[in-house]
């Protein structure tokens, strides 16, 4: 069994809790929060043993052998390495840090202390992305990826009303391109690697984030383009598209129908069978890490990562978009 603990009380570590407990290794030992009702009211409602307000103390405690951390993108940094510089194993959510400095900080010291650092990002390790890596070679050259995930925020409508809620607060590192873009550019470097060149627009909006945007990544031989928005909604699927055919995939983000149209006039469908909540693959993929005795994911990978965070600090200086985190 692996023992975990969360940080964060919100409705992302609800979610990974109810996926993750589909995974027979998995077990909750403890939960922090800030305040000690939320906390105690948390482990109450998900039957946790041990409560933590004190992060160093949980980190000290013998009772957790990894965390999932859910708390605001501009927290991770810190967090994570105090965690593991006392030897917990980290699976951080998405983005894994504000910027690429936080997030080389964090690779390192998970090799200097020998613990798996895994960034939370759903999408590669799911049955239906692996199918895309599978088939890919199918349409031949590729010569164009066209990724869209555009979904209007309930916090949007607080913050048109004056309310600059966390979501469209600079100071916790986040906006669209953190929230939701990371979803369309992590398949893509997932799939084709660094791209050569970055090419950003997007809406500054008067808090000092993004609400929406788009990026070009110029690949040798072909590109990438993403659409992302927390503004509007989308209800394109996104494609990839080769010399013989084009991937079709309903959702960048959770991809559940996957599939090939040929240039003659046919069609494969290449979708497989997710019977598990999508957040319990990556819980799944960060328990088969530690059970072989890796401290590195090869499907969410560091270099994975740390591609993703460069692409995504380009285009914020490309949109003008700095976090407090970006001037430390």
């Amino acid at each position: 069994m692996i023992r975990f603990a969360v940080v964060g009380t919100n409705w992302i570590t609800e979610r990974l809790i109810e996926a993750a407990r589909h995974a027979p290794e998995f077990e909750l030992s403890a939960v922090y929060s800030r305040t000690e009702e939320r906390a105690k009211q948390f482990a109450e409602k998900h039957s946790i043993p041990h409560t933590f307000t004190d992060l160093e103390e949980m980190a000290k405690s013998p009772v957790c052998d990894a965390v999932y951390l859910a708390s605001p993108n501009s927290f991770h940094k810190d967090q994570a390495v105090l965690l593991m510089k006392h030897g917990k194993h980290v699976l951080c959510e998405k983005p894994l840090a504000s910027n690429t400095k936080e997030t080389i900080e964090m690779i390192e010291t998970a090799k200097a202390n020998g613990v798996l650092l895994m960034e939370a990002l759903k999408t590669a390790p799911l049955p239906n992305f692996q199918a895309i890596r599978e088939n890919i070679h199918k349409i031949g050259m590729v010569r164009r990826m066209v990724a869209g995930y555009c979904q209007y925020s309930s916090r949007y409508d607080a913050y048109k009303e004056g309310t600059v809620l966390n979501a469209f607060n600079p100071e916790f590192s986040n906006g669209a391109l953190m929230d939701i873009g990371v979803y369309c550019i992590y398949p893509a470097v997932s799939l084709f690697g660094e791209p050569s060149d970055v090419k950003a627009g997007g809406l500054r909006l008067e808090s000092g984030v993004d609400g929406e945007g788009s990026l070009l990544l110029q690949y040798n031989d072909h590109e990438a383009v993403v659409m992302y928005s927390k503004i509007t909604d989308s209800h394109l699927p996104s494609e990839i598209q080769g010399e013989n055919g084009s991937i079709l995939i309903d959702k960048i983000h959770t991809p559940e129908k996957v599939e090939i149209k040929y240039r003659d006039g046919t069609s494969e469908e290449i979708t497989v069978i997710q019977d598990k909540p999508s957040m319990y693959y990556e819980v799944q993929e960060f328990i088969n890490c530690l059970k072989a005795g890796k401290f590195e994911s090869e499907i969410n990978s560091y270099s994975v990562t740390l591609q993703t965070a460069a692409i995504m600090e380009k285009a914020r200086k490309q949109i003008g978009i700095v976090y407090p985190a970006d001037e430390k």
